[in-house]
């Protein structure tokens, strides 16, 4: 029997006719609906025609978590009065309950996508809501983008929604534009509230520093720990707390020793029954639940009254260059906030306690990254290509992804034929997107079944797919074994993917029936051996140890690892990585690492599971990555010749050249040019002076005077260094290398202008007294220090290109006495307290009142008399 009293109580109830009329208009419509007013339960059903008047539709419900489908399809059927499976269903990968009547489907975004590429018309299917779409997920943009062209190309009677609580609704309507041009799609807003809730700023102490990775302070977590417990004592109900991850639920809970009430961990890893168990609600004895963002939507806890918010969430990061993924703690956006705020408020009036100031409000993000902007676009890459799109610009996205991204997702799939060299999909990258996981997952799935078989490739694939709880250890043959023997949730959903896995490979015929054949496919020898000679025996025969190195292998090749030492390896890739103190895995020779991190600003990579494999499976998997030949470059102060194979940047055998090829040596000295500058040249006096010299003559008069800086020096080496630079063979060749000669290479002679360097920039002057005093150039103007006497009688100040020398008058002992641009103007305002001054000091030497009429002198006065 329908619970039409709680249909009743649900404020989105008014807004579904106008939502029916928009669909039935338009054919597609945006809903806004804050939180908690029922837009995830009762509008499928209204859609359906189990509610209400309407005709019967079949309804398709995407969820962005596996939880959340669960609890909106059980949530659904306690509405209907029936059992899920009847008129309501789910499906989740790996599981499915539907019946010959059911009409109302949930699925995860990642399912509907899967069918989407099976039969882009979702025959059968009249309505397609997606729900959350504020949360960005990537499977979520891409799902809506397949279906506006769907609508557009295919089937423009299937109707479109798309849902949220907190999301831009204009910026939706404007993507779900429909396909007969008649605008942006209607916005559907439901005016009702839920229960309402009352907001409490419980900023914590000073002193506790930011998150970063995934690292949060201890302090934060006892502060939020402490909240918990001042609520529980201030109001009544369940208390719900969200946290960043796992960790930081485990170690919450910790700190709740002893509170008075059941302390639940709820998040994506827990077994379905214990989720099932959180969503049912208690049995009269009070709960707190710990939860990460999976509860922030779709949702309902029944019991909760309290939600405590620690302002922190996690967003994927990926490190294109290296290959690596990790999450990063980042504050909870506004729109998150504002989901978690209505789980307070579902049943009755709530309260939210909010850890953070009212302040901080406004520094939070809006609403949270988008998922295209951050993450690992091979899957979106392939399925875009699938789709028949490679490049997705005529995809329909909020946000485009970043070419970047891109970039690396379409060397991955190349690199592992799912794609051709134009982009498009492969039939094996079609099979790769048919299976359901990652590509490099799916390359490793259908090319290891050829090799150990496809139940032990897919067991091990199981385990790359969703890593292993922690407590597993950081062996991966090792949380194989664990894996086979558990009884604990992860086992049981392990256990659940290899049949479907198995299933795929083999109902896909994708398994190649000759030994080797799908390995090869993908993968060459570097050492030119058999595959079947570098991986051993066949696959019955092969230990865990081996398979699950060579499975790993194939994922992720780039990151076969070689030892350098205790417990740090060297990646294909050329990333460090250690591993923990206590892994056991530190005596390997070398690995295939299948998780690992970057923390900030660590130097190397922390390995989380990897296993062990040899250097024959290491040349095998990696073999599209080797090279053998010779290596000239610039290494610690000199040129290295050596030849060298390799997998990438791992060093498989090195021997010295001893007649390297001259053009390598050649490159190789500039680029220690590049590295360490022109200094390596020999540069005396005579060279840095005509060197300051050329620089003036271009600082003064530009063209045809080259620009001699170290950088347009470095960009014209091949120029004026040559013919010395192809005869040197080592640092030591540069060294001898006369710069001052090498640089007259660069003198404009073919205008001529060359010829009057001496004229222009000359090296010395000539003053009163006859010496020839040498002009120093390398200052901003240029300057001729000379002692006092021999300037006597010159009225006038010299000047080199037009440009007034900066005189140093010295004293007759050469110590500095005065500075002067200006020497007439000396004479007459600055000589008589400089005469003063080193009159009785240097009483030998002449001292003339009038010094511009007085006769240059380079000696004493009794030396003059002679």
């Amino acid at each position: 029997m329908i619970r039409t009293d709680a249909i009743e109580r649900l404020p989105v109830r008014h807004a579904v006719p106008e939502l029916l009329s928009a669909l039935d208009g338009r054919g597609t419509a945006v809903l806004s609906a804050p939180p908690g007013t029922g837009k995830t339960t009762l509008v499928p059903l209204a859609l359906a025609g189990l509610t209400g008047a309407g005709p019967r539709r079949r309804v398709l419900v995407a969820e962005p978590r596996r939880m959340a489908v669960r609890a909106a399809a059980r949530r659904m059927a306690w509405l209907l009065g029936q059992e899920v499976g009847d008129a309501v269903g789910f499906s989740v990968r790996g599981e499915r309950r539907t019946g010959p009547g059911t009409v109302v489907e949930v699925v995860t975004t990642g399912v509907l996508l899967q069918r989407l590429q099976r039969d882009p018309e979702l025959a059968g299917v009249d309505v397609v809501l997606l729900d959350e779409c504020h949360e960005r997920h990537l499977d979520a943009d891409t799902a809506i983008a397949f279906l506006v062209d769907v609508r557009a190309a295919l089937r423009p009677e299937l109707q479109l929604i798309a849902a949220s609580a907190t999301s831009d609704a204009e910026a939706w309507s404007h993507l779900l534009t429909v396909a007969d041009g008649t605008g942006p799609a209607p916005v559907v807003r439901s005016t009702g509230q839920g229960h309402g809730a009352a907001i409490h700023y419980a900023p914590p102490p000073a002193g506790i520093r930011p998150a970063h990775g995934t690292w949060v302070d201890q302090q934060l977590l006892r502060h939020v720990a402490a909240t918990v417990r001042l609520a529980l004592e201030a109001h009544e109900g369940d208390l719900l707390c969200f946290l960043p991850g796992t960790g930081e639920i485990a170690r919450t809970a910790g700190m709740l020793d002893g509170v008075d009430a059941e302390v639940l961990q709820l998040h994506g890893r827990a077994p379905a029954a214990v989720q099932d168990a959180v969503l049912r609600g208690g049995e009269g004895r009070r709960r707190v639940v710990l939860a990460t963002s999976v509860a922030e939507s779709s949702l309902t806890v029944p019991g909760v009254r309290i939600v405590v918010d620690s302002g922190l969430a996690r967003e994927p990061r990926v490190d294109h260059a290296r290959g690596l993924g990790s999450l990063a703690t980042v504050a909870v956006s506004d729109a998150g906030a504002t989901q978690r705020l209505g789980r307070a408020g579902r049943e009755a009036f709530g309260t939210v306690y909010r850890c953070w100031a009212p302040a901080d409000d406004a520094r939070r993000p809006r609403f949270p990254s988008p998922e295209i902007k951050i993450a690992d676009l091979a899957s979106f890459a392939l399925r875009a290509a699938c789709w028949g799109d490679p490049t997705a610009r005529g995809l329909a996205l909020l946000d485009a992804p970043p070419a970047g991204a891109m970039a690396a997702a379409r060397s991955v799939l190349t690199a592992i034929g799912a794609v051709d060299e134009d982009g498009r999909a492969t039939e094996r990258g079609m099979r790769m997107a048919r299976l359901g996981v990652h590509p490099r997952l799916a390359r490793a799935l259908l090319d290891g079944a050829a090799e150990v078989g496809a139940r032990r490739a897919a067991e091990v694939v199981a385990l790359l797919s969703e890593e292993p709880p922690r407590e597993y250890g950081d062996d991966l043959a090792a949380a194989w074994r664990t894996a086979r023997r558990g009884g604990d949730g992860y086992a049981a959903r392990w256990r659940q993917e290899v049949r479907r896995l198995t299933s795929a490979v083999t109902g896909a015929g994708s398994v190649a029936t000759t030994p080797g054949a799908g390995f090869v496919s993908a993968s060459s020898s570097s050492s030119g051996s058999s595959p079947e000679a570098a991986l051993g025996a066949g696959s019955g025969s092969r230990s865990d140890d081996a398979v699950a190195g060579l499975v790993t292998a194939l994922a992720f090749p780039e990151r076969v690892a070689r030892a350098r030492g205790e417990g740090s390896f060297l990646m294909v890739s050329g990333t460090r990585a250690e591993l923990g103190q206590g892994s056991g895995l530190r005596s390997a020779g070398w690995l295939a690492v299948a998780v690992a991190d970057r923390p900030v600003q660590a130097a190397s990579a922390r390995v989380r599971l990897a296993a062990v494999v040899d250097e024959g499976i290491a040349r095998v998997a990696a073999g599209p990555l080797g090279a053998e030949g010779e290596e000239v470059h610039w290494e610690d102060g000199d040129v290295v010749a050596r030849d060298v194979e390799r997998l990438g940047a791992v060093e498989l055998s090195v021997r010295p050249l001893k007649q390297p090829d001259p053009a390598l040596v050649r490159r190789a000295l500039l680029d220690g040019l590049a590295k360490e500058g022109i200094g390596l040249l020999r540069w005396s006096r005579e060279s840095g002076g005509l060197r300051e010299r050329l620089a003036f003559l271009h600082r003064t008069l530009g063209e045809p005077w080259p620009d001699v800086s170290d950088g347009a020096l470095l960009a014209r080496a091949e120029e004026w260094l040559e013919p010395e630079l192809s005869r040197a063979r080592r640092r030591a060749d540069l060294g001898r290398l006369d710069a001052g000669q090498a640089l007259n290479r660069l003198l404009p002679w073919a205008s001529g202008e060359a010829a009057r360097l001496d004229e222009l920039a000359p090296e010395r002057i000539e003053v009163p007294s006859g010496s020839r005093i040498r002009v120093e150039y390398g200052g901003a103007q240029p300057v001729l220090a000379v002692k006092l006497q021999e300037m006597f009688g010159l009225e006038g100040t010299p000047e080199v290109a037009g440009v007034p020398v900066l005189i140093h008058l010295l004293s007759p002992a050469g110590r500095p006495a005065a500075v002067t641009a200006d020497l007439a103007n000396f004479w007459r305002e600055g000589y008589r307290a400089v005469r003063a001054e080193l009159r009785g000091r240097y009483p030998k030497h002449p001292w003339p009142e009038d010094p511009s009429r007085a006769e240059p002198t380079r000696h004493t006065n009794a030396r003059l008399k002679r």
